[in-house]
C-alpha cells in the first residue's frame, strides 16, 4: 500500500513543484499517493492535479479542523506558508506555521517537511528589525523541533520569479531610453551574492530527495538554490535574455525604499541589505548552497534557462 503524502498548498509555487516532481518520479510515484490542499478544489489548477490522480481537498490555515482533516492518515506532510505584508508579517508567519505543525501532530503524522528561512534578526544580532518574513519561519522551525514529529526542512533561496515582479528591469529614463537601455536596480553593491531558485520547477527536487531517504536528512535544513549569482551577474543574464543592455544600478537605501509599496518597503530593503552584509543563509552561505544543490533529485534550473523559459516582460 502506498504512503500518503499531503502537500499543503498544492497549487502554489512550492507545493505545485512538489506534486509535479513526485508525479514524474518513477520511484516516488509508486511509493507515495498524493493528497493536495487548496482553498478551492474546483479551480482549474486543482482540477488539473485531480486528473493526474491527486486527491484534492479544501483546507485553510486559519481553520484548524480543516487542517486536521486534510492531514488525517498522512505518512508525510509538506507544509509552507505564504508571506503576507500587512504590518503583521511576523505574527502571520508564526501563527500559520505553528497551526500547520500543531494539526499534523494532533493527528499523529509521523514525518513532516517544512519550508523555512534563516533568522535574520538573530544572524544580524538584532540590528535588522523588519525581517519577520524570515524570522517568523525560522522560529516556526524551532517550534516544530519541539513537537512529536520527525522533521526535515528546506530553505528556499530568492525566487527567480521575482524578476517578473518587484525586481524586474525598468526603462532607464532620460537619454538612455533612446537605445533601449534598461536598469535593474536595488540598494546593494553589484558584487552582492544572492542564491536563486526556480521555485515552481525545482522546489520539489529537494523535497523528493528527503522523501527518498528521510533518515539522511532528518533534522537538517537544505539551503535550496541552483547557485549564488551577484547582482551584476543577474543584470548580465537579463541582458542576454532580453537582447538589450541591462545595467545594474545601486541606489541609496532610502531612495530604494521609497520606490517600493509602503507595506513591503522596510521588509524588502532590510532583506537586501541582509544579503549584502550577512549572507542569505548567514555564515557559510556559499558552502551551504553548494552542498544542498548536490542533494537535489534532478537537474536544477540556471538563471539563463529560467529566462529562456520565462522571457522578461519588457
Amino acid at each position: 500500500m502506498s504512503k500518503l503524502l499531503v502537500i499543503f498548498g498544492a497549487t502554489g509555487q512550492q507545493g505545485g513543484s512538489v506534486a509535479e516532481t513526485v508525479l514524474n518520479d518513477a520511484q516516488l510515484n509508486k511509493e507515495y499517493s498524493i493528497r493536495g490542499t487548496t482553498r478551492d478544489p474546483s479551480k482549474p489548477e486543482a482540477q488539473s492535479l485531480v486528473r493526474r490522480g491527486v486527491e484534492m481537498v479544501s483546507a485553510d490555515v486559519d481553520d484548524a479542523l480543516s487542517l486536521r482533516k486534510a492531514f488525517e492518515g498522512a505518512h508525510t506532510v509538506f507544509a509552507n506558508t505564504v508571506t503576507i505584508y500587512d504590518g503583521r508579517t511576523y505574527e502571520h508567519e508564526t501563527k500559520h506555521g505553528q497551526a500547520l505543525a500543531d494539526a499534523a501532530a494532533a493527528v499523529g503524522v509521523p514525518f513532516y517537511i517544512y519550508s523555512t528561512l534563516p533568522n535574520a534578526g538573530k544572524i544580524s544580532a538584532g540590528t535588522l528589525k523588519h525581517m519577520g518574513h524570515f524570522d517568523g519561519k525560522e522560529e516556526t522551525e524551532q517550534y516544530i523541533r519541539t513537537l512529536p514529529l520527525r522533521s526535515a526542512f528546506i530553505a528556499p533561496g530568492s525566487f527567480m520569479s521575482n524578476f517578473h515582479a518587484s525586481m524586474a528591469p525598468r526603462p532607464a529614463g532620460g537619454d538612455d531610453d533612446d537605445d533601449g537601455t534598461l536598469v535593474f536596480a536595488s540598494c546593494v553593491r553589484p558584487d552582492t551574492p544572492m542564491p536563486l531558485i526556480d521555485a515552481a520547477a525545482d522546489t520539489g527536487k529537494w523535497v523528493a530527495a528527503i522523501l527518498a531517504d528521510f533518515p539522511k536528512y532528518e533534522s537538517q535544513v537544505l539551503c535550496c538554490a541552483t547557485t549564488l549569482y551577484t547582482f551584476q551577474e543577474i543584470a548580465d543574464a537579463m541582458s542576454r535574455a532580453a537582447r538589450k543592455t541591462v545595467v545594474y544600478k545601486q541606489l541609496p537605501a532610502q531612495r530604494w525604499r521609497q520606490a517600493l509599496p509602503p507595506q513591503m518597503s522596510d521588509h524588502l530593503t532590510e532583506m537586501l541589505l541582509y544579503f549584502q552584509d550577512f549572507g542569505y543563509f548567514g555564515v557559510g552561505t556559499d558552502a551551504k548552497v553548494r552542498w544542498a544543490a548536490e542533494q537535489a533529485r534532478g537537474e536544477l534550473t540556471t538563471l539563463d534557462a529560467y529566462f529562456e523559459a520565462h522571457p522578461l516582460r519588457l
